[in-house]
């Protein structure tokens, strides 16, 4: 990657090989970053990082920025100075956030830390309460001029199988852990998405995602570097206020390559208004990946049929998939193709058979993740391990050399999860945890395996059941859902948990709430044939999510258990009241209890 910059700087030093959008009042303003610049800045960072380390060199260097260009500096100074980076959300507020870094820098035995100047002192205080005197804290950014000589740096020693940086898992189904991604492993990445995106020289992409995240940084960030491009760059909390910035920067920048997860595609269908997409002009777009969570033909169709006349192509939109574990990519769509949809049997569906829907009976809709691109791709009973033919459902397995070399200090976990073989002696393959099946070469992911509901020997995915529900009524906030089953140990049973969340303007009335648990009982029971599942409504902004977007249904589950969950009101089966902390075991006032089945 640091070839890649330095040979940009050769060929177009005055090239923006950044541009960061900050939100100025209602509108954006633009800050650029030149090849050049930024080149002269990871160098300053490197040279910096090299006289202030102490100890182990090859301790990893923890990154804590906002999402602007300062970070993009600092993650490249790492590479610059040959030191692991990892990136991080910073830590501004109290909560999920501040734990989720202070055990990634105990997981990762931090050597450094490098953020802006204004977060220095209260990082520092933090790492002394942490126990943390030998780990260095420096700032960075284009005001810090300590006076550092960027021509101070020469070029590291680095072999591919060095690790480049720490991808710290999002955490949807456990704890975060630390993905060891090469040299080599990002550079077989960053040309399998050359390849499969057809990703020409000088790219413009443009993107919301965080840049702590794999798709954001790697293939949002450090792609249209890897080819000479430059890449726009807005933060999530702009997009989230007015989605249709998203929209506008592609406009304004000619952007050919952006992505999202499917909840970004809904907000924009939902909430960016005709005046507002006037005169937008979408036609540059190339390539639209759609990922990060399981992909919804009806959201893809939705924001086509939407955007349609400002240019958007049916072709540019996207399905893909990808994970830490193998850097970023393993299968996406021909930018050239339309996307791929299969209509198969709901029941054989629920007994891991892909077959083709029938008019008589329920179906369900898969959408093609295309495919794999330098990854082979195993589906592989998880049980016996045995590979399964085309058609049938098992967990995915991968091999190839974007397979990342493990994670950080785990040596057990990392032998579980990287070598596995399978029963006929194909070794070092990579056990994603996910479920899909290959069909005439098309991958379609259909779920996790840590999140499926078996229920009287069905498979049941909990999307499918979370999806039904917010389309049963005005009340349910879109992609405000999390299901789950919790176990009576004493008869062993699995019973069914809704968590949904309502609109704000549905959480007041009593009567109201009831009718509406009642009436997801009953379609669940009419759709599903799951008789009795608990419902337990809640006020909006209580699920959690990862930040690609995932629902975390583990962390949900856990929280739900605890009694942890502000509830507006819940009908629960009598069997799962008893499996609830004894202070929240009696429903509150407004909630009924469900008699078994």
């Amino acid at each position: 990657m640091t070839d890649a910059v330095r040979a940009g700087v050769e060929r177009h030093p005055d090239r923006a090989a950044f541009v960061y959008l900050h939100e100025d009042g209602l509108g954006m303003r633009p800050e650029e970053l030149s090849y050049a610049e930024l080149d002269r800045r990871a160098r300053v960072v490197a040279a910096r990082l090299r006289q202030a380390s102490k100890g182990d060199p090859s301790r990893p260097v923890l990154l804590l920025y906002p999402p602007t260009l300062d970070f993009v500096t600092a993650f490249l100074g790492c590479f610059y100075a040959g030191r692991t980076a990892i990136p991080a959300p910073l830590p501004d507020e109290p909560g999920e956030r501040l734990a989720r870094v202070s055990g990634i820098l105990r997981d990762a035995k931090v050597g450094a830390v490098l953020t802006l100047p204004q977060y220095r002192q209260a990082i520092s205080a933090w790492l002394a309460a942490s126990g943390e005197q030998d780990v260095v804290c420096l700032s960075t950014g284009a005001d810090e001029d300590d006076g550092t000589d960027p021509d101070l740096w020469t070029p590291p020693r680095v072999r591919g199988t060095d690790v480049a940086f720490l991808q710290y898992s999002s955490g949807s189904t456990s704890e975060p852990k630390g993905v060891m991604v090469t040299h080599t492993n990002l550079a077989a990445n960053q040309e399998a998405i050359r390849s499969a995106m057809k990703t020409p020289q000088g790219v413009v992409a443009g993107s919301w995602l965080p840049l702590y995240h794999d798709m954001g940084l790697i293939g949002m960030t450090l792609q249209p570097l890897w080819v000479g491009g430059t890449s726009v760059q807005m933060s999530p909390i702009s997009f989230i206020k007015q989605p249709g910035r998203w929209l506008r920067m592609i406009h304004d920048y000619r952007v050919e390559g952006t992505a999202s997860p499917n909840f970004g595609y809904e907000l924009c269908v939902r909430r960016v208004s005709e005046e507002q997409s006037a005169g937008l002009d979408l036609s540059s777009l190339r390539v639209a990946l759609n990922g990060a969570e399981p992909v919804r033909a009806d959201t893809l169709r939705a924001f086509v049929r939407r955007f349609a006349g400002n240019g958007l192509r049916a072709e540019a939109v996207l399905p893909c998939y990808g994970l830490a574990e193998n850097t970023l990519l393993v299968s996406g769509n021909d930018p050239e193709s339309p996307h791929l949809e299969l209509a198969v049997d709901a029941q054989a569906l629920e007994q891991d058979e892909l077959r083709p829907a029938r008019t008589d009976r329920p179906s369900r809709t898969l959408v093609s993740c295309g495919r794999p691109k330098d990854t082979e791709v195993l589906i592989v009973d998880p049980m016996t391990l045995r590979g399964l033919p085309d058609g049938q459902v098992g967990e995915i397995w991968l091999r190839g050399p974007s397979v990342a070399a493990g994670y950080w200090n785990r040596s057990e976990l990392t032998a579980e999860t990287f070598r596995a073989v399978t029963a006929d002696g194909r070794a070092g393959c990579l056990r994603t945890g996910d479920l899909g099946a290959l069909r005439d070469g098309e991958l379609y992911v259909t779920g996790r395996i840590k999140e499926m509901l078996i229920q009287h020997g069905r498979n049941l995915y909990p999307q499918d059941i979370e999806q039904a529900v917010q389309e049963s009524g005005d009340a349910f906030r879109r992609g405000g859902g999390a299901v789950f089953s919790v176990t009576d140990e004493a008869s062993e049973r699995a019973h069914v948990v809704v968590v949904q969340e309502l609109k704000a303007w549905a959480t007041s009335d009593e009567e109201a709430l009831a009718r509406l648990a009642a009436s997801v009982q009953a379609l669940l029971s009419r759709q599903f044939q799951l008789p009795a599942v608990s419902v337990v409504l809640v006020r909006p902004g209580v699920i959690r999510k990862t930040t690609s977007g995932k629902t975390q249904r583990t962390l949900m589950r856990r929280l739900f258990l605890d009694g942890g969950l502000p509830v507006l009101h819940q009908r629960l089966a009598p069997a799962v009241v008893a499996l609830l902390p004894a202070t929240d075991a009696a429903p509150e006032p407004t909630a009924a209890v469900s008699p078994r089945p």
